[in-house]
């Protein structure tokens, strides 16, 4: 097991952040960590990142206990927080000599490392601009580059995408994929749901601090997933499509919202031609029909309440 948390607590005050987290990640996995802000994801990575103490409870690292063995840790984690640090005064290749210096990497392995990491987050082509001077884009591939100086086993990305245009959103999941085929570990929070499904090997959602999923994507949507759902959109009068429709054996109910009709059958109905039968029937030009597509954004609604700690 790579990441493990056995009842991981924290209080601030009044305030619990985690409430008894149990968490079980293993290695090469890609964990998708959603839930509401104030949810308990960034103290749940900055206690995995070394850089919170539980109030009580364990999290371990590679086998390696977080307070204890923190030290063991370190070296075996990368930390991608969801804003850059300030260096303004560096030129990229000068920022990340730096840090492998932080990690000994010295002579021409540093030099060989750095041309590595520029190579891998492209930025090549960047390596003698000023830090301050790139997009924030750049400063997410710059940070992701940091972090992958020293090879570690697991990386904890704090909202890696947020405040990103959709370009170097798709080009930061890009590389998140390419470092998941090389068999890194990842904990990513993010509020970009759709890409969490395409990158994710597993998902966990959590609110007030206490998870309320962990699993496959596919066992979640199939949680989510209330009775069955059939979508309908006529060519006009969904008004009166809708009371046609309403009349149907095994519809339940019907809501229109913007000319779409989504119809709630009962749990004995299987068979969706009445449907289309009773819209022809009553001369309606039928547009669509499909069974209604459960999704992560539709499942996160549905399995949380928008509560915060």
């Amino acid at each position: 097991m790579i990441i493990e948390t056995i009842n991981l607590t924290k209080r601030y005050g009044k305030l619990v952040a985690l409430d008894n987290l149990h968490l079980n990640i293993e290695d090469g996995e890609c964990f998708g960590y959603i839930g509401p802000n104030g949810a308990g994801k960034t103290t749940t990575i900055k206690i995995l990142a070394t850089l919170l103490q539980p109030t009580w409870g364990e999290a371990r690292v590679c086998g390696h206990v977080v307070g204890y063995e923190s030290r063991k840790i370190r070296p075996l984690i990368g930390y991608v927080p969801d804003f850059f640090g300030a260096y303004e005064d560096m030129v990229v290749v000068e920022y990340l000599e730096f840090f492998a210096s932080a990690y000994n990497i010295t002579g021409s392995e540093r030099t060989r490392v750095v041309n590595d990491v520029l190579e891998l987050t492209d930025l090549v082509y960047k390596q003698d601009a000023l830090v301050d001077s790139l997009s924030r884009g750049m400063q997410q591939r710059l940070s992701v580059a940091r972090v992958l100086l020293h090879d570690p086993k697991v990386l904890l990305l704090d909202e890696p995408a947020s405040g990103l245009d959709p370009r170097a959103r798709i080009e930061i999941r890009e590389l998140l994929k390419e470092l998941r085929n090389m068999g890194k570990t990842i904990i990513i929070s993010s509020h970009i749901l759709h890409e969490l499904a395409e990158l994710c090997t597993t998902i966990g959602i959590i609110e007030r601090g206490k998870l309320l999923f962990h699993g496959g994507l596919k066992d979640i949507l199939a949680k989510a997933k209330v009775g069955t759902r059939i979508q309908v959109r006529v060519t006009e009068q969904a008004d009166l499509a809708a009371v046609c429709l309403e009349k149907v054996k095994g519809v339940k109910n019907v809501v229109q919202d913007d000319g779409q009709l989504t119809l709630e059958l009962d749990g004995q109905t299987h068979d969706f031609s009445g449907i289309a039968y009773a819209l022809l029937k009553n001369n309606f030009r039928i547009r669509e029909i499909k069974e209604e597509e459960v999704n992560l954004e539709t499942a996160f609604m549905r399995l949380t309440k928008g509560l915060v700690s």
